[in-house]
């Protein structure tokens, strides 16, 4: 433990200013005579050129970039189709294989460029309208994956309009106090209101 220190370089000498002119930083402390560097709180904000038209102004600001909101798609040709088997069912999994798209977290379009001679069961999130037709046309079939941008909002739309529901009704329950349950009044038992006839009237009347 005795013999551990510091990297070199890495921990240094604390500047001592005002300390006399021996010490090298004497006298104005090392900010120089007068100017706006040498007076207390004197700093200049980053960017500031004096006045000038600074740099972040002068540059020309150009276009609009939309790439936090667009989508990227793996563009795959009809042509390229070929390589799987006849009546075979093409899905992002079988896409991979083959070596066409990247990830299977990619985004497939199918475009319209050279021919198909297989009929397939594409599945892909958009198709061109020519893609479309030659797939149909060899007697395929396409399956778009992609929801609409209609059918998006109205479940999401939905979903929200379950959660406040679900909300509304957990607050009902949390307001609503339980009533105090009263005690149950035992009924009394009905006395048997007629008695026991003796046996000998039953007798004179059967007599009778």
């Amino acid at each position: 433990m005795e013999k551990l220190k510091p990297a070199n370089g890495s921990v240094k000498k604390r500047k001592r200013v005002g300390r006399g002119p021996g010490s090298g930083m004497g006298k104005t402390c090392s900010r120089g005579h007068k100017g706006q560097k040498s007076r207390k709180g004197g700093t200049i904000r980053l960017g500031f050129e004096g006045g000038q038209t600074p740099l972040y102004r002068r540059l020309p600001k150009r276009g609009f970039k939309n790439s936090r909101f667009s989508k990227e798609y793996s563009e795959i040709n009809v042509f390229l189709l070929n390589n799987f088997k006849d009546g075979s069912v093409i899905k992002i999994d079988d896409y991979l294989k083959q070596g066409i798209v990247d990830s299977k977290k990619a985004k497939v379009k199918i475009l319209g460029n050279g021919e198909l001679s297989k009929k397939l069961e594409v599945y892909a999130d958009k198709f061109s309208k020519s893609a479309k037709e030659k797939i149909e046309k060899a007697g395929g079939k396409i399956i778009v994956t992609e929801k609409p941008k209609a059918e998006e909002s109205k479940s999401k739309k939905l979903k929200k309009e379950e959660s406040k529901k679900q909300q509304l009704k957990a607050e009902e329950i949390k307001t609503e106090k339980p009533k105090d349950e009263e005690p149950k009044k035992e009924e009394p038992k009905a006395e048997e209101s007629k008695t026991e006839k003796p046996k000998d009237e039953e007798q004179k009347k059967e007599a009778k």
